[in-house]
């Protein structure tokens, strides 16, 4: 399960700052005044394979009221989603009554809490967090978010470390192929997963939100074993009322991370719309294979399916290599065909390719279109292997591949991808260059060698000298 972190703290102490460096991103707005987060915000991050994600809250004062009360309900609320909440302090500031009323919450919430002292640049960090040691948490971490310090072991102290076993434990539970179905709230999600396991098995109902909570359904079809996850719709943001509603959107988020192949239902009477794309960049993120499923086919006239397939093909351009189906939930119709792209896409996910295989199609994508040349020297793409699976990752070794221009990796992956027979996955691609076996190597000469390089390097000078008097005269 993907761990959820919430950070909490009274304004200015530097919350979406870290939320920033935990991201790796520039989401959320930053500015040297207290105040400006308002709403919740999600992010995902990765550290070292580890995947998370984030929540970023308005500052708590203790004394709120008008706009400053609903700020703090938003906070509260997150503290009970998380898993991890980090209470965030200023060193500068020291430590004032607002931390205090902070941290005696936190502490009747039951929730796993560590104090964490920001803004300890330019200072002693112990003396510094010297008086916030009374809160008495019982782990205390020292960073300096703006200039990205402390936070590395600060997750290397929070994350869970993958274990070898914990595929096969997750696969043992929910056995086959898992493929969670995704998708804006009253899209037919529910109806979709009751018509594919051929039984009422979830509640469907004609009014958005019927889902609350991710649901897990093993079954097995023609000897083959599957797990459907029903999830609740994801709105945007803005839309969002219920504290219920904000939780099911976590657990639609962990389900994602759970599956091996996402379903997005489309609602093909409203179109495709932003929200439907940001799901998209959420599932690409997280690596997993993709088929779109356009529902509500039924009963649309010619030119509405033709105006709905062209804003489809056009809008998700850049998704080519994924399956697209137009179904009837409601009546069945096209479902059972979205079997083969589903069993495709685990397929392609979890493939696992030889290295000489690899190793031979770089050199042929090489050979038919050579990396450009950085400062009079050509990128030199040497041999490639596997790295992982469930997002296939491809790790290419050479020497200056970080001066790579990003349409050669386009180009690289369109190969591969076409080669390899990739279906509806993403293919990540890291590039490592080659250490040079001299850089550290002291050079070591025998006497006779360095009496040879002396008198060669007298023998420089005085040459030197002869030309300079000859060209005097």
């Amino acid at each position: 399960m993907t761990p959820v972190i919430a950070l909490v703290g009274r304004p200015n102490v530097g919350k979406s700052t870290l939320f920033n460096q935990m991201t790796r991103s520039r989401d959320a707005l930053v500015a040297d005044f207290p105040g400006l987060t308002r709403d919740r915000k999600y992010g995902d991050g990765n550290y070292e394979g580890q995947r998370f994600i984030v929540i970023d809250t308005g500052g708590l004062t203790g004394d709120e009221e008008g706009l400053d009360a609903e700020m703090a309900r938003q906070s509260l609320q997150a503290v009970e989603e998380a898993d991890i909440v980090l209470f965030l302090v200023d060193a500068r500031a020291g430590l004032t009554a607002g931390d205090e009323t902070i941290a005696n919450h936190l502490r009747r919430s039951g929730k796993q809490a560590h104090l964490v002292v920001n803004k300890t640049d330019g200072q002693d960090p112990d003396i510094a967090a010297a008086d916030f040691y009374q809160l008495g948490f019982e782990s205390t971490f020292l960073i300096a978010a703006s200039h990205n310090r402390g936070i590395r072991s600060l997750l290397e102290e929070l994350l869970p470390t993958p274990e070898e076993g914990a595929e096969q434990d997750s696969a043992s539970k929910y056995p086959g192929i898992r493929i969670g179905v995704v998708g804006r709230p009253n899209v037919g999600k529910s109806t979709l997963v009751n018509r594919m396991l051929g039984e009422d098995r979830v509640v469907v109902y004609d009014m958005p939100g019927t889902t609350r909570d991710s649901v897990y359904i093993p079954y097995e079809r023609q000897g083959k074993e599957y797990t459907l996850i029903d999830t609740a719709g994801v709105r945007r943001r803005k839309n969002v009322r219920e504290a219920v509603e904000k939780f099911s959107i976590i657990k639609t988020l962990q389900a994602i991370e759970d599956a091996h192949v996402v379903l997005l239902v489309i609602d093909a009477r409203e179109g495709l719309v932003d929200q439907d794309l940001h799901l998209i960049g959420f599932v690409l993120d997280a690596g997993r294979s993709l088929v779109i499923a356009v529902n509500k086919w039924d009963g649309m006239d010619p030119e509405e399916r033709a105006r709905v397939k062209e804003q489809v093909q056009r809008r998700l351009d850049f998704l080519d290599y994924a399956d697209k189906h137009y179904i009837s939930a409601l009546h069945g119709s096209g479902v059972g065909v979205m079997y083969e792209s589903v069993q495709a896409c685990y397929d392609s996910a979890m493939a696992k390719w030889p290295t000489n295989r690899l190793t031979a199609i770089l050199q042929d994508a090489v050979a038919q279109h050579q990396p450009p040349m950085v400062q009079g020297r050509r990128i030199k793409l040497r041999f490639a292997h596997q790295g992982g699976s469930n997002p296939p990752r491809i790790v290419v070794h050479g020497n200056q591949v970080e001066a790579l221009p990003g349409s050669y990796k386009r180009y690289l992956e369109n190969t591969f991808r076409k080669v390899l027979d990739v279906t509806g996955s993403p293919i990540r691609f890291e590039f490592k260059s080659g250490e040079n076996p001299y850089a550290n190597k002291v050079e070591r000469m025998t006497p006779r060698q360095r009496v040879k390089k002396d008198n060669d390097l007298k023998k420089g000078r005085r040459v030197k000298k002869t030309r300079q008097k000859s060209v005097k005269r």
